[in-house]
């Protein structure tokens, strides 16, 4: 996703960013796991929407 809020370029859903908190709620709404889930999840696999949703495997 993109870091601006005010920028309309299409967000990047392929990377996970947990400094942003509003990309925080997005990921764990749509992935249905708590924010520390996920942020194991990155820790172990990185930051990749892809390679974390295989880790969660959803």
């Amino acid at each position: 996703m993109t870091d601006s809020l005010t920028k309309r370029d299409q967000p990047d859903r392929s990377k996970i960013n947990m400094n942003q908190d509003y990309e925080v709620h997005y990921w764990t709404k749509h992935l249905n796991v708590s924010k520390e889930e996920l942020q194991k999840a990155i820790d172990k696999v990185g930051n990749s929407a892809a390679a974390v949703r295989k880790e969660l495997a959803v």
